[in-house]
């Protein structure tokens, strides 16, 4: 419940943006994408440990989302939002300490997918892919403080 509640929240704070569209334009000043990207991190924290549960009670239906396409698509958008959205933060407030915090969650991200599930470190896995997710995360609201 307190899942739910978090996630319906985390939603709820993402577009319920005053002046979302300004003359027909998404409006980048707002901290939008900052926002979008906290929530996405937060869903890729569902997604881990809802793949452990489900692993742990289905096992055929936990390898439908620990098939590795799953995880590289979510590393591309990652690395697609956090480089428009913290790379505009460095255009726009000049900070370096946002995007260099978020390089790091991507680089402990990409190292994860390297470890995989086919060893018997799926756990090791998990564990940095989540820490990395958090480490992203902090960058964005970093980021978004910056900015406002």
């Amino acid at each position: 419940m307190l899942l739910s509640n978090a996630i319906t929240t985390g939603i709820r704070v993402v577009f319920t943006t005053a002046n979302f569209w300004k003359n027909g334009e998404l409006r980048a000043r707002d901290g939008l994408w900052d926002r979008i990207a906290v929530l996405i991190s937060g869903l890729c924290l569902v997604h881990c440990i809802s793949t452990m549960v489900f692993v742990a009670l289905i096992s055929s239906a936990g390898g439908m989302l620990l098939h590795p396409l799953v995880h590289e698509i979510g590393l591309g958008i990652a690395i697609a939002l956090g480089l428009f959205a913290l790379g505009r933060g460095v255009l726009e407030h000049g900070y370096m300490m946002p995007a260099a915090i978020g390089g790091l969650g991507l680089g402990i991200m990409m190292g994860a997918i390297t470890i995989g599930h086919d060893n018997g470190h799926g756990g090791a896995e998990v564990l940095y892919t989540m820490l990395g997710v958090g480490i992203l995360a902090l960058a964005h609201d970093l980021n978004y403080r910056a900015t406002h």
